[in-house]
């Protein structure tokens, strides 16, 4: 499957998490934080790139501080603790890639509140 302007799709989406597509050794997810709202501090044993395409926020990475911006990258290997924070106004706009995949294929948590609780359900 092909996507056209993969930068479009992240600044339309407005759930908290979705799953755009999962491939055998890659996912690539949308996000959307609200303004004040965090991932919250976790780590995941795959590797995550991180792209920004709207809004401003703060990254901490392995306990260092980036500030985010339009047109940010941030990489984070497997087994780092990291949090993304928005900070700005306005939603906080964002699409990541998991390699490999990290969320069941065709997910979608319109709140960080529904994606905890089925996090939760998992463990």
């Amino acid at each position: 499957m092909q996507y056209e302007d993969i930068y479009k799709e992240s600044l339309e989406n407005d759930n908290f998490r979705k799953v755009l597509f999962t491939n055998k050794f890659s996912q690539v997810v949308l996000m959307s934080l609200l303004p004040g709202e965090e991932i919250g501090m976790e780590h995941h044993d795959v590797d995550q790139i991180l792209y920004i395409t709207h809004g401003q926020g703060k990254a901490i990475v392995g306990g260092e501080e980036y500030q985010l911006r339009d047109g940010a990258l941030v990489e984070v290997p497997a087994g780092t603790e990291h949090n993304f924070i928005n900070t700005g106004l306005q939603k906080l706009k964002l699409f990541t890639v998991y390699a490999p995949a990290e969320h069941p294929n065709g997910t979608i948590h319109k709140t960080k509140a529904e994606a905890e609780a089925a996090e939760a359900k998992e463990t």
